[in-house]
C-alpha cells in the first residue's frame, strides 16, 4: 500500500509565486533572520524568504501557509528595535515586502493609497512637492517602510503636534486567516461605522495578518519653521520648562530632550558645537506661517529666559539642520561608548518628568551603569539607553535588572512601557504589567480571533 505523499509547502509556494519570489539559499535566510534590535533575542533561520509583489501574491502565501501550518514573519526594512521582524521558528518563512513599493496620491482629496514596502522618506518627499505633508517621522524614516511604520504605530519628533502613524491611517487592506482578504475604511475623514478594525492593525506588529495596502491621510505642508536650543544647568528644571511651554499657548511641532551623557556622546562622535558642560538641552521647533513662526519662537525664548535658561534661536535653515543632525546622530554616537546597549522607549505623563528624570539617574547609579537619556519629551516619550560591555556578563546582567526598574518606574508614574518601538520580543513580559490579567486576556482573544492558528508573527507581543 502506497503511503500518502507529503506536500512540501516551499515547493507549493514556488509553484504559486514563481522561483524568483521564493529564496532558500542559506545566505539570504541568515540575512533575513535579523532586525536592528540591539540586544540578543531568540531567533531562528527561516526555511525561506518570500518576496511578494502583488496583493494576490500575499493572498496565496497566506492561503498556503495557513493550510500547511507554516509560521509567517512579516518584514519591512528590518529597522525595528524590539525583535518584531525576527523569525523565531525554523519551520517558518520571512515575508519581505520590499518589492511592494507602489503608491498613488489623490491631491484633491489629500489622501494616498500606499503599498507596505514604500520608503517613508521617499513618500514624504513626493507629497511635499505637491504641497502636502505626511508628518510621522521615526528616526529610521530614511529607510523604514510605511508598512513597518503601521505595524509599529511609529512616532518621531513631529508627532508631538501631529500625532503618531495611527492618526494618518484611514483604512487598510490585509490578508488574515486562511487567505481571507479584509478591507477596512475609506478615503474619508469621518467614519464611525462599527468597531474600528483599522486601528486594530495599526500597532499590531504583524500578529493579526499581512498588510497589503493602506489609505493614508495627508495634510497641508507648513510654510515655515524655526528652531531654538535651550540649555539647562539643572535637570529638574527641564520638566518644569516642558510644562510651561505646553501650557503657554504655543504648540511646538517638536520638543526634543538630550541629557548630559547624550550631549557628550554626540560631541565626541560628530561635534556640532553643543555645550558639553550642560546638564540637559531642549531642541524646540515650531512651524506654521512665516509670521506665526517668528512670534511663537520669540514667545518660547522669552518664557525660558524668564526661568534663567539660556536660549539660542537658529538664524537660518542650515543652522537649524546642524542642530537636528546632532539629535539624529545619537544612535551611532551611543554605540561608540560601549559595545552593548539596551534602548528602551518609555512614556511618562509630562507633569511627572521633573521627578522621573532624576530617578532614572538614580537607577543608573544603583547598578553602576552608564545611562544616556533623550527623546520626545514634549509627549513624555523618553529613550533610556543603558550601556554596558558585552564581554562582561556580570555588567550585562546588571543592565538587564536595571531595565526592570526602568519599566517599573514608568508604570508607577502612570506611564507606558513603550511609546513607539512596540513590544515585539523584548518587552513581552512587561506587557502584562501594564495591562493586568484581564486586559492581557482580551489582547490574546483579539489575536486568536484574527489568527486562530497563531501563524502570523508568532511569539511576538502576546503569548497564546
Amino acid at each position: 500500500m502506497l503511503g500518502i505523499l507529503k506536500r512540501d509547502p516551499i515547493e507549493r509556494l514556488r509553484k504559486a509565486l514563481g522561483k524568483d519570489k521564493v529564496k532558500t539559499s542559506l545566505v539570504e535566510r541568515k540575512l533575513y533572520s535579523y532586525d536592528a534590535t540591539p540586544i540578543p533575542v531568540e531567533r531562528s533561520v527561516p526555511r525561506a524568504v518570500i518576496f511578494p509583489e502583488t496583493k494576490e501574491d500575499v493572498r496565496r502565501i497566506v492561503e498556503i501557509c495557513y493550510e500547511e501550518n507554516v509560521p509567517m514573519f512579516p518584514r519591512g526594512a528590518g529597522s525595528g528595535l524590539t525583535g518584531g521582524a525576527v523569525p523565531t521558528e525554523e519551520k517558518g518563512v520571512v515575508i519581505s515586502f520590499e518589492r511592494m513599493t507602489r503608491f498613488e496620491v489623490d491631491v484633491d482629496n489629500a489622501t494616498a493609497v500606499v503599498e507596505p514596502g514604500v520608503i517613508t522618506y521617499e513618500f514624504q518627499n513626493y507629497v511635499e512637492k505637491l504641497g502636502l505633508f505626511y508628518p510621522p517621522d521615526p528616526s529610521s524614516y530614511k529607510y523604514s517602510t510605511i508598512g513597518g511604520n503601521i505595524a509599529e504605530n511609529a512616532g518621531g519628533p513631529r508627532c508631538l503636534k501631529y500625532g503618531v502613524t495611527r492618526e494618518y491611517v484611514l483604512g487598510i487592506t490585509a490578508v488574515i486567516k486562511e487567505g481571507n482578504v479584509l478591507k477596512t475604511g475609506n478615503p474619508i475623514l469621518k467614519d464611525v461605522a462599527g468597531y474600528d478594525l483599522t486601528k486594530f492593525f495599526v500597532g499590531s506588529e504583524g500578529t493579526l495578518g499581512l498588510l497589503t495596502e493602506a489609505i493614508l491621510k495627508l495634510i497641508p505642508k507648513p510654510q515655515a519653521r524655526a528652531t531654538a536650543l535651550a540649555i539647562f544647568d539643572d535637570l529638574r528644571k527641564v520638566g518644569e520648562a516642558v510644562t510651561k511651554i505646553m501650557t503657554s499657548g504655543v504648540f511646538p511641532s517638536a520638543l526634543e530632550f538630550m541629557d548630559r551623557e547624550a550631549i557628550r556622546a554626540v560631541e565626541d562622535y560628530k561635534p556640532v558645537g553643543l555645550p558639553r558642560e550642560a546638564e540637559a538641552l531642549l531642541l524646540i521647533e515650531v512651524d506654521g506661517t512665516e509670521t506665526s513662526v517668528r512670534e511663537q519662537i520669540g514667545q518660547v525664548k522669552d518664557l525660558l529666559e524668564g526661568m534663567n535658561v539660556k536660549v539660542d534661536v537658529s538664524e537660518n535653515e542650515a543652522e537649524a539642520e546642524r542642530i537636528w543632525t546632532a539629535r539624529k546622530n545619537l544612535g551611532p554616537a551611543l554605540g561608540n561608548l560601549r559595545s552593548g546597549k539596551i534602548n528602551e522607549d518609555i512614556v511618562f505623563p509630562r507633569t511627572y518628568l521633573s521627578e522621573a528624570l532624576p530617578e532614572l539617574r538614580e537607577i543608573a547609579k544603583k547598578y553602576d551603569l552608564l545611562m544616556a537619556v533623550f527623546g520626545h519629551i514634549g509627549d513624555g516619550n523618553l529613550h533610556v539607553n543603558l550601556l554596558y560591555d558585552k564581554r562582561n556578563r556580570e555588567e550585562e546582567e546588571r543592565a538587564e535588572r536595571a531595565v526592570d526598574e526602568v519599566f517599573e518606574l514608568a508604570l508607577r508614574y502612570q506611564g507606558s512601557i513603550t511609546g513607539e518601538h512596540g513590544v515585539g520580543l523584548t518587552k513581552k513580559k512587561f506587557l502584562k504589567w501594564q495591562f493586568g490579567e484581564e486586559g492581557y486576556e482580551l489582547l490574546k482573544g483579539i489575536k486568536l480571533l484574527f489568527d486562530p492558528k497563531n501563524l502570523f508573527n508568532p511569539g511576538k507581543v502576546v503569548e497564546v
